[in-house]
């Protein structure tokens, strides 16, 4: 089922970081409240979509469960975000790309129906969640047309997902100061200290 204000998108969930806050540990399969941190993001957006990717770049198998597909970098040696956010675009089924890191657990349905209804406003343009002052360009929402555009930036060097998007004229859904919904838990002190678990 999708919302009834928004055309249905693709959601892409980012797990093919090399966890380095986290020991090296594949940080979408930690465990918290009795679940790995992909399974919580796998049921916030499960109902919003019936094109769920995952980008991993390692246990495929693990992941696999979660997804209706799996993308995985081109280049070896985990070459950052970007490179995930242009799989999951070339992959993508429909003509938005919704972007969520693994560890966002707390993020919630309004707020993904927020960015979702605020994209399709702007269907030609990204969208990244602002708070704080600062962009969240993990937290997106890409048009699949722009996909030359960050093929050519990825070409040209640019490794920054937000500084791309706001060359590309982003729009901004700008979000309460210290938003507990966009709590990155991506360490071992951020994942203990976290203990509510999120409707």
């Amino acid at each position: 089922m999708t919302s009834n204000q928004s055309p249905p998108c693709s959601i892409l969930l980012l797990a093919g970081g090399r966890g380095q806050r986290m020991g090296g540990r594949d940080k979408g399969l930690l465990d918290w409240h009795g679940e790995p941190l992909i399974a919580h993001l796998h049921r916030k957006v499960r109902p919003l979509s019936d094109d769920l990717i995952i980008s991993c770049n390692r246990n495929l198998e693990k992941y696999a469960p979660y997804a209706d597909q799996l993308v995985h970098d081109d280049e070896g040696d985990f070459p950052g975000p970007l490179a995930g956010i242009l799989a999951g675009l070339k992959a993508a089924r429909h003509t938005h790309l919704l972007v969520l890191p693994c560890d966002v657990p707390r993020i919630d349905a309004a707020l993904l129906n927020s960015m979702r209804e605020t994209a399709n406003q702007f269907p030609d343009r990204p969208l990244m969640l602002r708070h704080d002052e600062h962009w969240e360009p993990l937290l997106c929402v890409i048009p699949v047309a722009l996909l030359a555009e960050f093929e050519n930036a990825w070409k040209d060097g640019e490794r920054s997902p937000g500084r791309l998007m706001r060359q590309l004229g982003a729009t901004a859904l700008q979000c309460p100061d210290n938003d507990p919904r966009l709590a990155n838990l991506n360490t071992p002190e951020l994942l203990s200290t976290h203990n509510t678990v999120p409707d």
